[in-house]
């Protein structure tokens, strides 16, 4: 796995999103499940580090 990672996000309503570079500002985030999902799909989970601007 590479180290210097970039995380692209398109969520801007984040206060982390960096919307010109459609990037998270962040160097690092927390990825967590949804409870109760089990679709075998994207929707299983969900960004933790996400902040409302």
């Amino acid at each position: 796995m590479e180290r210097d990672q970039k995380i692209n996000c398109t969520v801007t309503s984040c206060k982390y999103n960096k919307e010109q570079e459609q990037e998270c500002s962040l160097k690092q985030i927390i990825v967590t499940p949804i409870e109760n999902c089990d679709t075998k799909q994207p929707d299983e989970s969900m960004c933790s580090s996400y902040r409302n601007k």
